[in-house]
């Protein structure tokens, strides 16, 4: 089983064709099954770009965050909701930490009953989306929140049962926001039972909450208590936090491991995951300069090769970047060559132009140099060099077949992928 996935910008700017053409082979080669897309509540997402990503097994979630007393208009959501079904979506989150002052108005935030006014608006959206084939995520709420999110989701749930929507119970999968907050990643595992003095607002000393890695263990507990059997989960915001370099080794080793438990693979001293949590997105793939979440990405915007990456970012590439084997148990493959560099060739002579391109790559990444396809198949990541029509698409499709990282810089200078 692999449940690794990821967060995509933190924006709806970045779904046209040759984002695409940047960031597919960058998810494959993380092994990525999920990607959370922000949802444009006024338009759709491109056809083009949801379709790629289901024909490539990555399953799409795309999160609708406009605030629950800003909804827009019914027709609209209707319309939206019909057309990513008929593309292929399965799940849909709606809206953003509902537990939070910031996410409502202030006057609608200072009124009784928060929850209930909060289900009047989720419900029919929610049976909107069943009833037009997709499933809805409860949106993630925020650990210890405005309004404690550990009483905000049993109140909200037994509220939907309490109105008679029982259907709807049966299709929801529950968001969480599994943040380590720099924590130990068993923080708060086992749940309220193993942690029985923990309450709302107050966590006494020698005890342990939810606010970590674990949430799911408490999200579990606190679901069976209103409904008796568990739901799915999905978790948002997977991960480590970074401030700034000094903690690169610790974003790197905790986020690895996380990875790993995702994959099924068993980690010395940490507990499993629950079967019932069904992927988890870490945050962040990307961001754009200047947005305030960039110093999160793992990756700069134009990709692997444009910038400084994260460690992480290899080292998920390196342990877990190949699929599931058919046995389920996890696997690694070691690559000869680290990087290799496909040259083109003519008629008359190699060309000095190529060379000039490709010179900065080189001293960067200490490259293999070569115009062999057999000994590319045999590298980890492979940069083709020049235009397409310079190489079989057969044999390329053939690298990517083999688990090899796919890039290629045109004669422009553009780094593009081939597929």
């Amino acid at each position: 089983m692999n449940r690794i996935g990821f967060h995509y910008f933190p924006d709806t700017q970045h779904y046209r064709q040759p984002d695409l053409d940047i960031w597919l082979p960058e998810l494959q080669a993380l092994n990525a099954q999920w990607l959370v897309l922000i949802a444009p509540p006024e338009r759709a997402i491109p056809e083009h770009f949801i379709q790629e990503l289901i024909s490539a097994k990555i399953e799409p979630i795309l999160h609708f965050k406009f605030a629950p007393d800003q909804i827009p208009p019914y027709e609209t959501l209707q319309l939206l909701f019909e057309v990513y079904a008929k593309w292929g979506v399965n799940y849909i989150t709606l809206f953003d930490f509902p537990n939070l002052r910031t996410t409502w108005k202030t006057a609608n935030w200072a009124q009784s009953d928060l929850v209930e006014r909060f289900l009047d608006r989720f419900i029919p959206l929610a049976e909107l989306c069943i009833q037009m084939g997709l499933t809805p995520i409860f949106p993630p709420l925020k650990p210890g929140g405005d309004y404690w999110d550990t009483a905000f989701l049993p109140a909200a749930l037994a509220g939907i049962q309490r109105r008679g929507h029982q259907h709807l119970l049966d299709r929801l999968v529950i968001g969480a926001l599994s943040w380590t907050g720099n924590r130990p990643l068993n923080w708060g595992a086992g749940g309220p039972e193993r942690w029985p003095a923990t309450r709302p607002y107050f966590t006494p000393p020698g005890e342990e909450d939810h606010q970590g890695f674990r949430i799911f263990d408490w999200y579990n507990a606190l679901v069976e208590s209103v409904l008796v059997k568990s739901r799915p989960i999905f978790l948002f915001g997977l991960g480590c936090a970074l401030i700034d370099d000094t903690q690169l080794e610790n974003h790197s080793n905790q986020n690895l491991m996380i990875a790993r438990l995702l994959t099924g693979e068993p980690v010395s001293g940490i507990e499993p995951l629950p079967a019932n949590v069904i992927g988890g997105a870490f945050w962040l793939l990307s961001a754009s300069p200047g947005d305030p979440q960039a110093h999160m990405a793992w990756i700069p915007p134009g990709g692997s090769l444009s910038g400084e990456t994260k460690p992480i970012v290899q080292a998920l590439k390196s342990q877990l970047g190949v699929p599931d084997n058919p046995t389920g148990t996890p696997k690694s493959v070691q690559y000869p060559i680290q990087h290799y560099v496909l040259l083109p060739t003519f008629e008359d002579a190699i060309s000095d132009y190529h060379f000039d391109l490709i010179r900065p790559l080189v001293k960067k990444y200490k490259s293999t140099l070569g115009f062999s396809i057999t000994d590319a198949s045999r590298a980890q990541r492979v940069t083709i060099v020049g235009n397409i029509e310079n190489h079989s698409m057969t044999a390329i499709r053939e690298l990517v077949a083999k688990g090899c990282i796919v890039e290629r810089i045109d004669d422009n200078g553009t780094l593009i992928a081939p597929l």
